[in-house]
């Protein structure tokens, strides 16, 4: 590899300790969005934290909710950002005594905000909205809510190493597809009423409308009987929820109430959603729920079980054999019992993954002969004789599914090719505008597909959801191949289909072995095994460009995009991706966004900070991420050109769903390939980076790949020994179980 030099930025999260006094600590644990869920990033500089979302793997905001932005889930892995802390007894958005650093890097978070807001409003020539005259505890509590709403910033998550767990279970009624468009908002009735109590436990009017949505028309009543349900809004905290009860229902708002313990229970597993997860095992959200000031967590979680809030689970392998031997071997089958966890869940996370099982093992049994399709590969002989069938391979073995789908088409069959992000292959979707019915074959009389052989690549990025409503869509006879590079991110949203189907071994496994070629290609391959490897580039495919601190990093990145890299190789401006850990800090997303802007495309941002020419990334639906360029914009909204297909992005939805997009992080970059990418790793990124952080954003580089380094060892070390971190899902156990039971039929 050659060494050049530039760069270094992007924030480190922390898990603040609870105060001896908090009853309701908050711990934010580290995390990216990025939609996602999810990928690691760094914590934004900006103030405002908030737990929702997973995504850099996604993206709203980027991945996830942003989502976690694209990015942050948006993104797809959702990170930690500065908490904004505050005890039970305060306002809602109160402030609970932090440690000097801590207070510190809040002070020059606030600051950053400060300046953003300002330019923005000096940009625009636009009234102020609502909310913007507020101050105190209740603008923190509304610039903590925004942030999350508007993408701006990874959500903070708090469970990051529960491990998996599977199970069997029974079948249930499979979720509707999801919508890529919001639906209809609450009434101006509800919005008012809302607003009266909002305003009694002093808590931003601005709230009144995500509230409403989030508890629809009753809200104003459900608000005022039960303070802690304002929990449901994303990015509010329970400090803040703690102080809104409080000056609601004064002194009997206690850490004891009953209405607290269950209204925590619901928001930590759906904090765990951002990170993953599908269900967690009770001891950890009793420890969890202890944290929180809940004096009898076990009980509080038991009441929530029986309220019917949150499902249970009883998980291990030796669960069912135990039930059968309860009545005859008593004594042996309590000795097994040990291997038996209780895993807790949300009811709708729960049913997609039991639904999404259903439809696997369906299409896997489909076929008993294989059919005759000629002589051809091994994934075309699989997909043959197969209903179910994955593939794994790095970016090379892309072309081997899309061979599969010539082929099929030369039989008459009807075929679909679907990718997470737009690809430059004719024929092929995303799987968004399949599910849409705007890409792709539409739906027959019963609304499954009209197809026979449905190929999904880019596997990894599918969450629970997405998927169960993508397996449901399949009709009874037709065949469905999974295909993706285990290696890469995973999806912004919870759960982890891919590499749970191929654990279960339910269907038949075609491993490439076409390797990625060039120096690039040599360079992933290694990092996928955990070796970061120097590598024989002649023609400087690869460059490493060391960097003392941030601005050095910024300097360098838009040196190499503007000039170093359209000069050397002839690739343009334009064709050049920078990737980075996260959207804060003095080399994130945005101080990047900030200076390739000046350079590449100066304006003063007329059009909501945006002007014709802009590289943007629009973010339609947490988890994902399409890249654009603005047009124009009118009273409709702003107009983007995203790969030759024109989209309008109203007015009141520009700055929570687009942002620029010259610097994306690698949650929002997955699926995506460019001629060049430049990666930037500022310093304070290094723990932010993982193993499957690196493949993916080194893997986006097809001919050229600039590394701004500014991470010393850490870059090595992540490489070596900071693999994915693991979530806790359930589909291996339940496709195992029902694999298992398919063959203790008789006759079978």
């Amino acid at each position: 590899m050659s060494t050049d030099r530039p760069d270094a930025s992007a924030a480190d999260p922390t898990i603040p300790a609870p105060g001896p006094s908090a009853p309701s600590p908050d711990p934010a644990a580290s995390g990216p969005a990025d939609t996602g869920p999810p990928e690691a990033e760094p914590a934004d500089t900006e103030p405002a934290a908030t737990e929702p979302t997973a995504t850099d793997s996604g993206d709203a905001g980027d991945g996830g909710p942003e989502p976690v932005d694209a990015d942050e889930a948006e993104d797809g892995e959702p990170g930690a950002e500065p908490p904004v802390s505050g005890t039970a007894g305060e306002s809602p958005a109160g402030a609970e005594t932090p440690a000097v650093s801590e207070a510190a890097a809040e002070l020059a978070a606030q600051k950053v905000e400060r300046e953003r807001i300002a330019r923005r409003k000096a940009e625009r020539q636009a009234p102020v909205e609502a909310g913007g005259k507020l101050s105190g505890k209740a603008a923190d509590l509304l610039a903590a809510v925004r942030a999350v709403e508007g993408g701006e910033k990874p959500p903070a998550v708090y469970f990051d190493d529960a491990p998996a767990a599977p199970r069997k279970a029974a079948a249930t009624a499979p979720p509707p597809p999801r919508n890529p468009e919001p639906a209809a908002g609450p009434t101006s009735d509800a919005v008012a009423a809302v607003e009266a109590v909002l305003a009694r436990g002093g808590a931003p009017a601005a709230l009144a409308g995500a509230a409403a949505t989030a508890l629809g028309e009753d809200a104003a009543e459900l608000l005022a009987e039960d303070p802690w349900r304002l929990l449901a809004v994303a990015g509010v905290r329970p400090t803040q929820a703690d102080g809104f009860a409080r000056a609601l229902l004064g002194p009997d708002a206690g850490p004891a109430d009953e209405r607290r313990a269950a209204a925590l229970v619901g928001w930590l597993l759906e904090q765990a959603a951002l990170k993953g997860h599908t269900a967690l095992e009770a001891p950890t959200l009793e420890s969890a729920l202890a944290q929180y000031g809940v004096p009898a967590p076990a009980e509080a979680l038991e009441r929530a079980i029986g309220d019917g809030a949150v499902l249970v689970f009883n998980e291990g392998e030796e669960a069912e054999a135990e039930e059968a031997e309860e009545g005859e071997e008593g004594e042996e089958a309590e000795d097994g019992a040990g291997s038996v966890r209780v895993l807790v869940g949300l009811e709708g996370y729960a049913l997609a993954e039991e639904s999404l099982a259903d439809g696997l093992a369906r299409l896997a049994n489909t076929f008993d002969t294989p059919a005759d399709w000629g002589d051809g590969s091994e994934l075309v002989r699989a997909a043959a004789g197969h209903g179910l069938v994955t593939h794994t391979g790095g970016e090379a073995a892309r072309a081997e599914p899309q061979a599969l789908a010539a082929a099929a088409r030369e039989l008459g069959l009807r075929v679909c090719l679907a990718a997470h992000a737009p690809a430059p292959a004719p024929g092929t979707v995303t799987t968004a505008g399949l599910l849409a019915g705007t890409e792709g074959p539409g739906r027959d009389a019963d609304g499954q597909f009209a197809l026979d052989l449905l190929i999904v690549l880019d596997a990894p990025q599918l969450d629970v959801e997405t998927a169960a409503a993508l397996v449901e869509s399949v009709p009874d006879g037709a065949r469905l191949v999974l295909s993706g590079d285990p290696a890469v991110l995973g999806s912004a949203g919870p759960g982890r289909v891919f590499a749970d189907v191929l654990a279960a071994g339910a269907c038949p496994r075609v491993v490439s072995r076409v390797p990625d070629p060039g120096p690039v290609g040599e360079l992933v391959s290694g990092i996928g095994i955990g070796e970061l490897n120097q590598v024989d580039a002649p023609g400087k495919e690869v460059v490493i460009v060391p960097v003392r601190d941030a601005g050095e990093a910024v300097h360098r990145t838009v040196q190499l995009v503007a000039e170093s890299v359209p000069r050397a190789f002839g690739i343009p401006a334009d064709s050049v991706q920078v990737i980075t850990p996260g959207h804060g800090g003095s080399a994130g997303t945005r101080a990047l966004n900030t200076a390739l802007k000046e350079r590449l495309n100066p304006g003063p941002g007329r059009f909501g900070g945006f002007d014709p020419g802009d590289r943007v990334v629009h973010v339609p639906s947490p988890g994902r991420a399409v890249p654009a360029t603005v047009v124009s914009a009118d009273a409709q909204g702003l107009h983007l050109d995203g790969a030759g297909a024109r989209i309008v992005v109203p007015k009141e939805r520009v700055e929570s769903q687009v942002r620029h997009g010259w610097a994306v992080t690698a949650h929002q970059a997955v699926g995506a390939r460019w001629p060049a990418v430049v990666v930037v790793l500022p310093g304070d990124a290094a723990q932010a980076l993982s193993r499957d952080w690196v493949y993916t954003a080194f893997g986006r580089a097809e001919r050229h790949l600039s590394v701004v380094h500014g991470v010393d060892q850490a870059l090595a070390h992540a490489v070596a020994q900071v693999p994915p971190k693991p979530r806790t899902t359930r589909l291996a156990g339940l496709l195992s179980a029902l694999a298992e039971a398919a063959r203790a039929k008789p006759g079978e």
